[in-house]
């Protein structure tokens, strides 16, 4: 019997262990493809954070980040089958899946509201009251008129009592260039610090805290069929645990979400809504509160924005 000195049986180990992990066949990632909601933006951090420190390569997945041409084309795609998870609104879901779509909300990614009522800080309008004759300004028709009917509401206005401008995209220049005398859909943490860089601070009145029922301003949204595929549970996760470097980390963070795309991230604006996005991450990403669901679906009918309430097990759901 040929007996090995210690020495050369680790080593004889150690090789046979090599030898086995090179025969073995190496798992490839899954393919799996991620549909923002926009452009790049701080928004997106957690994504990027989670990309940039190889969590979604350690959850076994190869993860694709794709900006759309198009805003409106991710739920969409997803709904067809044309991508695994697409970045869209609470707001949009309701209405979307009261008309049929089959989506359904996995997690959230930004949970309070971004949009807000925006006025200048040296403006006439000091509150809700003021606008009252006044014009105000709007991008998306529907929704958004409704928040602003509610905040009305509030403080004893109509919806008749001011005078809707569509400004498209412009909002905050509208408002600076004095075409309006508030505009709603404004981010609190795009529009105001875009504003406060040129020199004309604005005052927001957060929808939450005038009569709309808090929600989840962006979140992940996938097919029906494929809310039990293993992928995005694995997905789910590997976001939190971007979601926790980052609040660990902010500035790391930053570095990470620039990198390599420094040209057109790198800027005073987006540096500011970084530090401003970052309390308003959701730390348990996959985590649902089914009566804020339904609340704010209850709050959509009220406005007219949806004809029914659907459960909300319907489209939205906490993956196990």
């Amino acid at each position: 019997m040929l007996l090995l000195s210690p020495t050369r049986l680790f080593r004889t180990v150690c090789l046979a262990g090599v030898l086995l992990a090179a025969a073995a066949p190496a798992t490839a990632a899954e393919k799996f493809t991620v549909l923002l909601d926009w452009f790049v933006n701080p928004d997106h951090g957690p994504l990027f954070v989670a990309q940039e420190r190889g969590y979604f390569r350690e959850a076994g997945l190869d993860v694709t980040l794709i900006a759309p041409s198009d805003p409106n084309d991710p739920p969409r795609l997803v709904a067809a089958k044309r991508g695994d998870v697409a970045i869209s609104y609470q707001p949009q879901l309701h209405i979307q899946t009261s008309k049929g779509l089959p989506l359904v909300r996995i997690g959230t990614l930004v949970a309070t509201p971004l949009n807000s009522l925006v006025v200048l800080r040296d403006g006439p309008v000091k509150r809700i009251a003021d606008l009252k004759g006044k014009k105000v300004g709007y991008s998306v028709g529907g929704f958004e008129t409704a928040l602003l009917s509610a905040m009305l509401g509030k403080h004893g206005l109509k919806i008749e009592d001011i005078t809707l401008v569509n400004v498209n995209f412009d909002l905050s220049s509208s408002l600076m260039a004095g075409k309006v005398s508030a505009v709603i859909g404004a981010y609190r943490n795009f529009e105001l610090n875009q504003m406060d860089i040129e020199k004309r601070p604005g005052t927001a009145f957060y929808v939450e805290e005038e009569g709309v029922p808090p929600y989840d301003e962006l979140i992940y949204v996938a097919h029906r069929d494929r809310t039990s595929d293993p992928k995005m549970r694995r997905f789910l996760k590997a976001v939190e645990r971007g979601v926790q470097y980052l609040v660990n980390y902010p500035q790391r963070s930053w570095k990470l979400f620039i990198r390599g795309r420094e040209k057109e991230l790198d800027s005073e604006l987006f540096r500011r809504a970084w530090r401003d996005t970052l309390p308003r991450f959701a730390l348990r990403p996959a985590a649902l509160d089914t009566q804020r669901y339904l609340d704010f679906a209850t709050f959509l009918k009220g406005q007219g924005i949806i004809a029914k309430i659907l459960p909300v097990a319907d489209y939205a759901t906490e993956l196990k």
